[in-house]
């Protein structure tokens, strides 16, 4: 296997992860190693499948063995309580297995980085847990950076995500040698560095929360459009050569047949899940609530994605069926 410097890790191949340890694999020389981990067989059995002839593909079993083997380690994990064991698990966690190498006679300066939409106090946990670890036992070598990502399963593939980072100012020079990572998932000039530890996550969320309510608005325009018999193509074209456009009708139009190769023309699958969708609103609106920030369009915005999750016709689609779900339903 490759040195540590030369090896990365990637943690959580679902359906973000999966296309970002891909492009994250086609950017990497020969000479690399990338070490995959997931809880999915399939995943991981597909995944090195189709990485033949590229560079090293191994898989791994846990947090603490990707830190023993890579200095930089990418998780995209689904939740506070996978974030929670990857990373603080005494025996299989990453921060243990930081030390563990440390111990073993390889201190090296280590990356560790979570790109999910995680709930801000688990990130500011693991933040907080990282940093004593890394001053107590290795010298100030551990740095864990928040670096949530935008633009949904269809950017995850095209390699084309948004990143925003959330890192101590400080500690920001261990990024610099890791962007070309980033830079095969992401387009290099939208890694933003957004402040401290958490502040990433506030901006992911922040972003989540408008996109959520422009899906519903969006969807709510181009129903009346619908219903009034005009040529919504059309209209979709006027709105946005005007003031109504958005990323919603510009990218991930609602409308079935408006645009190919979007949720909404493939029965709204392959895409961002109304359910996840309403999460993310949920905690754009508790990030609101702890600022003492008003709001007044996440409640009803809330209120329309729980009624349309309750109908197993829109359950796990694509959150612009929130448009076929007002198009079928009786006023």
């Amino acid at each position: 296997m490759s040195s540590p410097a030369s090896t990365v890790a990637f943690i959580g191949l679902g359906v973000m992860g999966y296309p970002m340890a891909k492009n994250l694999l086609s950017g990497l020389r020969p000479e690399q190693t990338l070490l995959i981990c997931d809880v999915s067989t399939e995943a991981l059995d597909r995944f090195k499948e189709e990485a033949k002839g590229q560079a090293t593909v191994k898989v791994i079993s846990n947090g603490f063995e990707a830190t023993k083997a890579a200095d930089t380690v990418i998780t995209m994990l689904p939740g506070s309580a996978a974030v929670k064991s990857v990373y603080l698990d005494p025996e299989t966690g990453i921060l243990a297995g930081a030390v563990a190498a440390a111990e073993s006679g390889s201190p090296s300066s280590k990356l560790i980085m979570e790109c999910g939409t995680i709930e801000t106090d688990t990130i500011l946990a693991v933040g907080t847990a990282t940093q004593e670890v890394s001053s107590s036992k290795l010298d100030g070598t551990l740095t864990f950076v928040d670096a949530p990502v935008s633009g949904g399963p269809m950017g995850a593939q095209a390699g084309t995500l948004t990143f925003m980072v959330g890192c101590p100012p400080p500690l920001r020079h261990c990024l610099s040698g890791r962007k070309s990572y980033l830079k095969h998932m992401g387009k290099e000039k939208e890694t933003f560095l957004c402040g401290d530890v958490g502040a990433g996550t506030a901006f992911k969320v922040i972003n989540n929360y408008l996109s959520a309510i422009t899906s519903l608005a969006a969807s709510e325009a181009l129903n009346i459009g619908t219903k009034a018999g005009l040529d919504v193509k059309l209209l979709t074209d006027v709105i946005n050569a005007s003031g109504g456009q958005c990323w919603i009708t510009s990218n991930s139009n609602p409308v079935p047949g408006v645009q190919e190769n979007v949720p909404s023309s493939r029965g709204y699958t392959g895409g961002f899940r109304i359910e996840l969708c309403a999460k993310v609103l949920g905690m754009g609106r508790d990030l609101a609530k702890s600022v003492g920030a008003r709001t007044v369009l996440d409640g009803p915005t809330l209120d329309a994605f729980h009624e349309a999750m309750a109908d197993e016709r829109y359950r796990g689609k694509d959150a612009r069926v929130v448009y076929k779900w007002l198009n079928e339903s009786q006023t």
